[in-house]
C-alpha cells in the first residue's frame, strides 16, 4: 500500500485541475516543474530562425536548463518564423507568452516540464523590419538555425547555391523586405556593419555534415551576389561553428495534447513530445561570447566532424532505411519497425558491416554502445515516431545520409547491399502507391519530379537515378545501377518482406 502522498499524487494525475498555460497561470501549475528563474530578468542573447518541434525539444531545452543555473541570464531566446505558415506558431506563442510544455516519454512513463527560455516570437512575413531590427541589436550575439536540410538551398549534385529559387531572386533586390533566411541574415548583418556593431555568430543546428561550413558557404554566396563588400565583411568577421544535434522528436498531434491534458492537467495548444536522450556537440568558435552550455550537458570540442559523421551515417541513415522499407512493409511507427526481428537484423547489419568500417574514432564514444543505444531509442514504445515523418524530404536526406557511405564502399570494394536497399525502397515509395494499391503521401521539395520519374520507370530505377541533383555521378556506375535495379524489381514482384528476409540474412 502506498503512502498518503503517493495516493494523493496518483489521484491528482487521474483527475488533475485543468490549467490553460500562460505566464499568469504558472503559479497554478503543481503537477510538473515550471521555470524557477525570473523570465522578466532574462536578457535575449539568441535569435533562433525556424522554431519547430526539434528546436523546442533541443536548443530551447538546453537554454532552459542553463537559465536555472548561474551564468545563463544573458542567453534568452527570441524565436523567429520566416514562412507565412509560421503565423500559427506566432499566434499560439503570443497566447501562451512563449511558454510550452515539453513531455519526455520512455517505457517507464511520462515526465513533463514547462519551458520558459523563449521570451518572444517574431513573424517575418508580417513584420520583416521587426526581425531585421532584432538581428541588428547589440544584444543579439548568436543567431541559430533549424531551417531543415533543404533550407540551405544547395544543389546536392554540384554543391552550388541555387540562385533560381524565387525567394532568393526576390531577396536579391528587396534588401529590406526579405523572405529567405539568407535575406534576413544579410539584412541584419548589413545594418550591424553600417552601425559599427560587432557581428553575431551563426550557429546551424540542422542535420547536415559540416553544417556551419554549409551555412557559411550559402550565406557568402548570397551576400556576394547582393552586396560584395558586405560578403567580404562577413567572411572576415562572422563565425559559423559546426554542431551536431540529436533528439528524436515526433510531430505534435492532438493525441499529445490530450495526453498532456489528461495526465498533467495542462491545456497547451502546441506542446512538444520527445525522447529522454539528447546530445549537442558544438565547435567552440564564437565571435561575441557564448552561453556556458556545458553546464547544461552540451559538449564543446575543437572538431565536430567525427561526432556528426557518427550521427548522420548511423542514426539518420538507419532512420531512412527503416522509413521507406518499413512503410512499404505496412508499418506506421518506427518502434513497430525496429521491433520486427528482420528489420532489427537488417539495421544492425547495415550499421555494423556497411557504415562502421567507414567511421573514424569518435573521442569519448564507444561505437558498440552507441549503436546499442540507437536500437533502444528506436524501439521506445511511447514516442510513436511516425514512419511518414522519417520519409519527408528524401531528396535532401538521401545525398547526405545514405549515398556518401555507398560511394565510399564502392571505392573500397565493400558491401553496400543494405544501404542500396534503402535507395531501392525510396524509389519504390516514390511511385505513390503501396503494395495494396493505397496512395502514399510524398512530401519533398521536388516531389512531382521524383514521382514522375518513379512512375515512368517502375522497376527500372534509371529515371530516378538520373536526377543529378540527388545522385550526382552515381548513376554512371553500372554496377551500382544494376544492384538497385535487381532490388527494385524484387520490391515490385515479391514485396518488401521477402527482399528484407533475403538482405537481412
Amino acid at each position: 500500500m502506498g503512502t498518503l502522498w503517493q495516493i494523493w499524487d496518483a489521484e491528482e494525475r487521474r483527475n488533475p485541475v485543468m490549467t490553460k498555460l500562460s505566464q499568469n497561470t504558472l503559479s497554478d501549475i503543481a503537477s510538473i516543474p515550471v521555470p524557477a528563474y525570473d523570465r522578466a530578468a532574462v536578457r535575449p542573447g539568441i535569435v533562433h530562425v525556424g522554431v519547430g518541434g526539434f528546436n523546442r525539444a533541443h536548443q530551447c531545452s538546453y537554454i532552459h536548463d542553463l537559465l536555472s543555473k548561474e551564468g545563463g541570464s544573458d542567453w534568452g531566446i527570441i524565436g523567429c518564423g520566416i514562412l507565412p505558415s509560421d503565423a500559427r506558431m506566432r499566434d499560439i506563442m503570443e497566447r501562451q507568452n512563449c511558454l510550452y510544455t515539453l513531455v519526455t516519454r520512455d517505457a517507464d512513463g511520462d515526465d513533463a516540464v514547462v519551458i520558459g527560455s523563449m521570451l518572444s516570437y517574431l513573424h517575418g512575413p508580417s513584420d520583416p523590419e521587426a526581425v531585421i531590427e532584432v538581428l541588428a541589436s547589440p544584444d543579439t550575439r548568436i543567431v541559430s538555425l533549424t531551417i531543415t536540410e533543404g533550407g540551405y538551398n544547395i544543389d546536392d549534385a554540384t554543391g552550388e547555391f541555387k540562385f533560381d529559387n524565387p525567394d532568393v531572386q526576390h531577396d536579391l533586390t528587396n534588401k529590406e523586405r526579405p523572405r529567405s533566411a539568407f535575406g534576413y541574415l544579410t539584412a541584419g548583418l548589413r545594418r550591424r556593419k553600417d552601425l559599427g556593431i560587432q557581428p553575431f555568430t551563426i550557429l546551424s543546428c540542422d542535420n547536415l555534415q559540416s553544417n556551419g561550413n554549409v551555412a557559411r558557404r550559402t550565406l557568402l554566396a548570397f551576400a556576394g551576389r547582393q552586396d560584395p563588400s558586405l560578403a567580404e565583411w562577413i567572411s572576415a568577421n562572422v563565425t559559423f561553428p559546426n554542431s551536431m544535434v540529436d533528439r528524436i522528436t515526433p510531430q505534435t498531434t492532438d493525441e499529445h495534447r490530450a495526453l498532456l491534458s489528461d495526465e498533467f492537467g495542462i491545456e497547451d495548444e502546441w506542446p512538444v513530445v520527445c525522447e529522454p536522450f539528447r546530445q549537442w556537440v558544438i565547435e567552440d568558435k564564437f565571435v561575441d561570447g557564448r552561453p556556458p552550455l556545458e553546464l547544461a550537458g552540451a559538449q564543446f570540442v575543437p572538431d565536430v566532424h567525427p561526432y556528426e559523421m557518427m550521427k548522420i551515417r548511423l542514426l539518420n541513415a538507419s532512420h531512412s532505411a527503416m522509413g521507406y522499407l518499413g512503410y512499404l512493409a505496412g508499418y506506421r511507427y518506427i518502434n513497430e519497425v525496429i521491433d520486427d526481428p528482420l528489420f532489427r537484423r537488417y539495421i544492425q547489419g547495415m550499421m555494423d558491416e556497411e557504415v562502421t568500417p567507414l567511421l573514424q574514432p569518435v573521442p569519448g564514444i564507444d561505437l558498440v554502445e552507441y549503436k546499442s543505444t540507437l536500437i533502444q531509442r528506436f524501439s521506445n514504445p511511447r514516442i510513436r515516431d511516425q514512419v511518414l515523418r522519417i520519409c519527408l524530404d528524401g531528396s535532401s536526406k538521401m545525398p547526405k545520409f545514405i549515398l556518401p557511405s555507398i560511394t565510399e564502399q564502392i571505392a573500397r570494394g565493400g558491401d553496400y547491399s543494405r544501404l542500396a536497399l534503402c535507395v531501392a525502397s525510396w524509389i519504390r515509395f516514390l511511385s505513390g502507391r503501396d503494395e495494396q494499391g493505397n496512395e502514399i503521401p510524398i512530401q519533398d521539395p521536388i516531389a512531382e519530379k521524383l514521382h514522375t520519374a518513379a512512375v515512368s520507370g517502375q522497376a527500372d530505377p534509371r529515371p530516378v537515378l538520373s536526377i543529378r541533383q540527388v545522385f550526382g555521378d552515381l548513376a554512371d556506375n553500372e554496377v551500382f545501377v544494376k544492384v538497385i535495379e535487381e532490388q527494385l524489381q524484387m520490391l515490385y514482384s515479391d514485396g518488401a518482406v521477402k527482399i528484407l528476409k533475403e538482405v537481412a540474412q
